[in-house]
């Protein structure tokens, strides 16, 4: 069988899709990686899915530069946009190479209208938790409507499946019609290993701080700050951070081990992660059962995010303008991260939220249902 995975966003969204791609490769099908940028298809090759990039513009150009305050609305605009324009890409991929699935990101609105014109079956795969998908969705939909009439359609493709990682305890809506559970596996970028990224250190605590490639979440006096009260609890802290960062906060930290780290190998290791709960950081992190303290970066998906896991009872929540009210943010961070390390309950509940992701379906077990809806 083939099977054409339509990917919109950024590379995090290519990690995200990279399990299941591969799964459907190893159970014997062809796949193709459809992209909407190029950028992405560094992403693509690192995790080795043959993919081909469909649009030469990226995401953000057609997003609303200015949005209102209905930004989700927008934001289903702009998606609506590009899904017009790489519709007809697809269709020009698809003329030659036609799917027998098709597999759509969560807002990758041009995977249900491309299935739709082949009269294959479409599937909805939603990589993350807390997508505000409502309010995207009408977005999107009021933005297709001309395209959706002209299918005969009166509202978006219903997918004849709806792949789903998020965790059971944190869903806040009523599971979707179709739906099928699947186990979050994390891909990230790796680099070659050595042993103590694989190993806990005897006798101390480990504490991974990582502010992600685009928001930083302390200056780099409060980073240092931060570094040298984690050290004062006896931990052994890791900064995982791109390589300009390490060039610049190298010398300043001591014995801190900085740089980019294999975060799916070292983070079941730790015992606290310090982030600023990207989309796939935090389901990386909540994936390995390790309790957080999440300083979220200035956007609703990632407060979100936030949100559901301290509601859980797994991590600790500092906004970033509510850090700026204080006289030493770095010193707040600290005090919430030995909260963490002496109060279990975080650990607990962290492990519980862990072991039930592990026992959704693997993707290799989804991949047999997706078999299922070609006759």
């Amino acid at each position: 069988m083939k099977f054409l995975f339509v990917v919109t966003g950024s590379y995090v969204n290519m990690y995200a899709s990279a399990p299941l791609a591969t799964a459907v490769r190893n159970a014997g099908h062809e796949v193709i990686l459809a992209t909407t940028n190029e950028p992405m298809m560094d992403a693509a090759r690192e995790m080795g899915i043959p993919a081909i990039s469909m649009m030469s513009e990226t995401i953000r150009s057609f997003l609303p530069a200015d949005p209102s305050d209905d930004e989700e609305r927008d934001t289903g605009h702009g998606l609506a946009r590009m899904a017009v324009q790489g519709l007809e890409s697809l269709l020009e991929i698809t003329a030659g190479w036609r799917p027998d699935v098709v597999v759509g990101s969560a807002v990758s609105y041009m995977a249900g209208l491309l299935a739709t014109r082949l009269g294959v079956p479409y599937v909805r795969y939603v990589e993350y938790l807390r997508i505000p998908l409502a309010g995207i969705d009408s977005g999107a939909e009021e933005g297709l409507l001309p395209e959706l009439r002209r299918m005969g359609l009166t509202g978006l493709p219903e997918p004849a499946m709806y792949i789903d990682v998020c965790p059971p305890s944190l869903r806040r809506t009523p599971a979707p019609p179709a739906q099928q559970r699947m186990r979050f596996l994390p891909k990230t970028p790796q680099r070659a290993l050595e042993p103590w990224m694989f190993t806990r250190p005897k006798g101390r605590r480990r504490v991974l701080i990582t502010s992600g490639t685009h928001f930083r979440m302390l200056t780099p006096d409060a980073m240092r700050h931060l570094v040298d009260q984690l050290v004062l609890t006896g931990a052994e802290v890791l900064i995982a951070a791109p390589k300009k960062t390490a060039e610049e906060l190298g010398d300043q930290l001591g014995d801190v081990r900085i740089g980019w780290l294999p975060l799916d190998v070292v983070i079941p290791t730790c015992d606290l992660v310090v982030h600023h709960c990207g989309a796939t950081t935090g389901m990386t992190m909540m994936s390995a059962g390790v309790p957080q303290l999440i300083v979220p970066a200035p956007n609703p998906h990632n407060r979100a995010i936030a949100e559901a896991v301290s509601g859980f009872g797994a991590a600790i929540v500092m906004l970033p303008e509510e850090l700026a009210k204080e006289e030493n943010p770095a010193e707040a961070i600290a005090a919430g991260c030995r909260e963490i390390l002496a109060d279990p309950r975080y650990t607990e509940r962290a492990q519980a939220l862990g072991n039930e992701m592990a026992a959704l379906p693997a993707p290799a077990e989804v991949v047999r249902e997706l078999e299922t809806l070609v006759g």
